[in-house]
């Protein structure tokens, strides 16, 4: 099935975007509906939308692209997973670069919800039938750690300490130069690229529809062309610490989709994807107590700091 393209103009203003559509377009749930938003499929006047709640004017121009769908179910495959903690709530994961969180219109087996439906079958079904168990994402080319719930009050629990900011994650991220402090915190709100609805960027125009964006920072170790950083991102924002440290002019090494001018042809040695690893994350388990749990640098990753020293 290809991909569709609807274009409407809201007739009446006062009402929520995705209410709108949801009752011109039937066949949309609120929940499809969102997905898109989430990955940039609606435009309103040409600008990509971040939230469904915008609060529709009357008269704009609404851009609704449907992608071919994904599979209505997830499917459990056998892959080999690196499980660092379990219990009867959620698995906390060591993801390896290269593998997709969950299944999408370009990524339908392969993924980490496949991998785990296979480890834990009892999964299916916790929170949504395409993406179960999942609370937070990774990038494809980011390893580390993910924590997923295996029931839906673990799902529940998990959810509100992200929502909340009392999950912490840290990563490791070498970037291209040097940031303009040794520590530091960058608060620079994002959105959806107009120019290019498959990139985020730090959006300074009021009007826009963006959500504010926390990064704090601290160095770890400094070379010639690179510097290595601890960054703890305070939000969620799709893309958040790239896009965050591309816009302080330090993007990350690798990282080619928000790379700057002066940062084209800077390559660290050996390196074959964006320096990005989530190294700790700290968590209340849904049982009751807080635990930190660490994974070491990859190979390839530690690899390019043995050479850059």
């Amino acid at each position: 099935m290809s991909e569709r393209t609807l274009r409407l103009t809201a007739q009446v203003g006062g009402g929520r975007l995705d209410r709108y559509l949801a009752d011109t377009l039937p066949d949309l749930s609120r929940a499809q509906i969102q997905r898109l938003i989430d990955d940039g499929f609606i435009t309103v006047n040409h600008v990509a939308v971040e939230k469904a709640s915008l609060r529709l004017s009357g008269g704009e121009d609404i851009v609704v692209r449907v992608p071919p769908p994904a599979p209505a179910q997830a499917a459990a495959e056998a892959i080999a997973l690196n499980v660092v903690y379990e219990d009867g709530d959620v698995i906390v994961i060591d993801k390896p670069a290269g593998m997709v969180v969950h299944p999408s219109a370009g990524h339908p087996g392969g993924t980490l919800v496949n991998a785990v439906l296979a480890h834990a079958p009892d999964l299916e079904g916790v929170g949504d039938e395409v993406r179960p168990g999942i609370v937070h994402r990774l990038d494809k080319d980011t390893s580390g750690l993910i924590v997923v719930a295996k029931n839906d009050r673990a799902h529940r629990h998990l959810q509100a300490q992200f929502k909340d900011r009392a999950a912490r994650k840290m990563y490791l991220a070498l970037v291209i130069g040097h940031p303009p402090t040794p520590t530091g915190r960058i608060e620079a709100p994002l959105g959806r690229d107009p120019k290019n609805r498959q990139r985020m960027a730090v959006i300074t125009d009021s009007r826009a529809n963006a959500r504010d964006a926390v990064t704090e920072y601290r160095t770890r170790e400094t070379f010639r062309l690179f510097t290595l950083l601890e960054a703890e991102p305070k939000t969620g924002r799709t893309h958040q610490i790239r896009v965050h440290f591309a816009f302080l002019g330090c993007p990350l090494a690798g990282d080619a989709v928000y790379a700057t001018r002066a940062s084209v042809g800077v390559k660290a040695p050996g390196l074959a994807r964006q320096f990005l690893h989530a190294a700790r994350l700290t968590l209340q388990l849904p049982s009751g107590p807080i635990r930190t749990f660490e994974s070491a640098l990859p190979d390839d990753l530690h690899e390019v700091l043995t050479q850059l020293r």
